[in-house]
């Protein structure tokens, strides 16, 4: 394993040693792209070379708005190697989020795409790009100006107060999570791993700076490949990826497959959801199960996963990694017994430094550590419940509020309730996750309608889509009369009803099925989807449907009409009536096609 050399604080201290020793080694490979660690390092050094004449030094937090790409690492290297620090934003959010993240963050420089900057045009804030930045510029290495102590990256995460909160990071959080993945899993130069995470998602900086302190190199597939899992896994089977990162339920889709009995890949990592299968022991792989808010620099607690142990006992989320401190406390900070389910604390190495800009929520959440005899040492209070098993390892339990995750994403409520309610026809809103029948979640809205309004769901949803990213949207709508309360004069979110045709928001009047293809469609999405009825009209991925159960569609519509569709036919036409077209038109195709032979032999059948 590339160990740093002692000098090393900083993460981009420890890529430029392993340029010294493999300047030509692969360091990045998207699509047809390939960079050299050597030729990474230039470009890189091109944009922190011109960072440092505009200022750019320690604590200054510079944004880059790029999609996940080669131009995403080249910009975010070359902010630490000036010094400074990152702020990754997606440009899928919406406008009006990406405004507000710039404004709040206090930046004064943003790195992006021209397209973007056109669009973004940011207050007080001079925007970049990479193109313009390279002009002219040295390529050589700069002097190290940051230390250990100065902020690494900044991001942002769903806030409990209706609005985004950043999380400072600093390279001796980052710099503690580098070292011990390479340590734990036995990166060495030999390793290609995936990078699929989203920019704003903090597994993004897990899947890219222990592999390029290694001298590993970093392979990126497109957003096709990287949503289908059967695409996925033959992509990792041919790009010969030897460890990587999947969400919980992408993981789950992939460990369901049918894999060769040899390949390169040797550990799949996964969390951001409860995992609730065991791996098969016909896996050429080993599973490793992970647990970490933001706020502790991506990983907590790390295990291998047993395959196929027989247990009602879903898997554990490990154990601390190291210089992690884990503890499990009543409401009275006190440990709870082995077995007995507590909030979970993390101190240690991986600890953030807070919140920007927000030093009351920082001292709430952040509180002095009763268990450390360092000074200033202090505990990330987590929210979430969880008990220590028998054997050292900790059993996730669940949230102590009502944050909830869907998809990967930590999602607080009260930000999307928050701009629910400023819609002119709600009175009083809620939000939950209802799970499907394959225990994916997905998001319901149950609004109270100010008297006479009739807004439809589709205007909710892009009234939504304005201000926050589309995995914030939901895709169900229920109308009530008043929210259902406790006796404490809380809301009862077991009183809630199951969204159903009678209550539900429609983007249209509810039709039912008329042909014998939309109703075996309707048929099939129900079952999907755990629904009672569906209209044609309805749209298949507001009704909770995502790109993995997309994929199950697909395989069901193989079977009941023998044609085969694309997930982007299921995007492009996601309702029962313009599906039931789109498979009607193949069908006749089909039949057209065929000789006298095989049309004999399709009338028998």
């Amino acid at each position: 394993m590339n160990t740093k050399s002692p000098q090393c604080q900083c993460i981009h201290q420890m890529f430029e040693a392993q340029v010294e020793r493999t300047p030509d080694a692969l360091a990045l490979v998207c699509e047809d792209e390939r960079l050299t660690y050597n030729q990474l390092n230039r470009r890189a050094n091109q944009v922190a070379n011109y960072l440092r004449k505009r200022g750019v030094g320690p604590e200054v937090l510079v944004g880059i708005c790029h999609k996940r790409s080669i131009e995403m690492v080249v910009g975010a290297l070359g902010i630490m190697k000036a010094g400074g620090a990152y702020l990754p934003l997606d440009p899928a959010y919406p406008p009006e989020r990406l405004s507000f993240l710039l404004e709040d963050s206090h930046i004064s420089l943003l790195i992006t795409q021209p397209h973007l900057a056109e669009q973004l045009r940011p207050r007080n804030v001079e925007v970049l790009t990479l193109g313009d930045i390279a002009q002219q510029q040295s390529a050589d290495n700069c002097e190290n100006t940051a230390l250990a102590e100065n902020l690494a990256y900044v991001i942002y995460t769903s806030g409990s107060t209706g609005s985004p909160k950043g999380v400072e990071i600093t390279h001796a959080n980052l710099l503690n999570l580098v070292r011990w993945h390479q340590s734990a899993f036995d990166v060495t130069h030999e390793d290609r791993a995936s990078v699929l995470a989203s920019v704003g998602f903090d597994a993004a900086v897990w899947e890219t700076w222990p592999y390029l302190g290694a001298g590993a190199s970093l392979h990126l597939p497109d957003d096709d490949t990287r949503l289908f899992p059967a695409h996925l896994r033959d992509w990792l089977v041919n790009e010969r990826i030897t460890i990587g990162f999947l969400p919980t339920i992408l993981a789950e889709r992939i460990m369901a497959l049918e894999w060769q009995a040899s390949t390169a890949l040797r550990i799949l990592l996964t969390g951001a959801e409860t995992l609730h299968q065991f791996p098969s022991t016909r896996l050429p792989f080993k599973v490793v199960n992970n647990y970490g808010p933001t706020e502790c620099t991506v990983v907590t607690t790390s295990g291998f996963v047993a395959p196929e142990i027989c247990s009602d006992a879903l898997p554990a989320i490990g154990r601390p990694i190291a210089n992690t401190h884990v503890y499990i406390l009543d409401e009275k900070l006190q440990q709870v017994s082995a077995g007995v389910a507590g909030e979970l604390h993390v101190g240690g190495a991986g600890v953030a430094r807070g919140y920007r800009r927000r030093p009351d929520l920082t001292v709430e959440k952040f509180i002095p550590d009763p268990f450390s005899d360092e000074p200033n040492a202090r505990l990330y209070k987590t929210g979430d419940v969880a008990r220590c098993l028998a054997n050292g390892e900790i059993a996730y339990v669940g949230r102590i509020d009502d944050q909830i995750k869907v998809r990967g994403y930590r999602i607080e409520p009260n930000e999307i309730v928050a701009v629910l309610d400023r819609h002119p026809s709600v009175a009083a809103s809620v939000l939950v996750a209802r799970a499907d029948a394959n225990a994916e979640k997905h998001l319901v809205a149950y609004v109270v309608l100010n008297s006479g309004a009739q807004p439809s769901a589709d205007e909710l949803r892009k009234f939504l889509g304005n201000e926050l990213p589309d995995y914030m949207v939901p895709g169900v709508f229920v109308m009530l009369d008043a929210l259902p309360l406790t006796e404490h004069g809380k809301i009862d979110r077991k009183a809630l009803p199951v969204p159903d045709s009678g209550n539900t928001l429609r983007d249209q009047p509810f039709t039912a099925p008329r042909t014998p293809i939309e109703q075996r469609l309707a048929a099939i999405l129900c079952s999907l989807l755990e629904l009672h009825e569906v209209s044609v009209h309805d749209n298949f991925f507001f009704l909770g449907g995502h790109s993995l159960l997309g994929t199950q569609l697909i395989a069901q519509i193989r079977g009941a009409f023998g044609v085969e569709i694309a997930l982007r036919t299921v995007f492009d036409t996601p309702t029962i009536a313009d599906l039931s077209s789109e498979i009607e038109c193949r069908i006749l195709a089909r039949i057209e096609a065929m000789n006298e032979d095989e049309m004999q032999r399709l009338l028998a059948s």
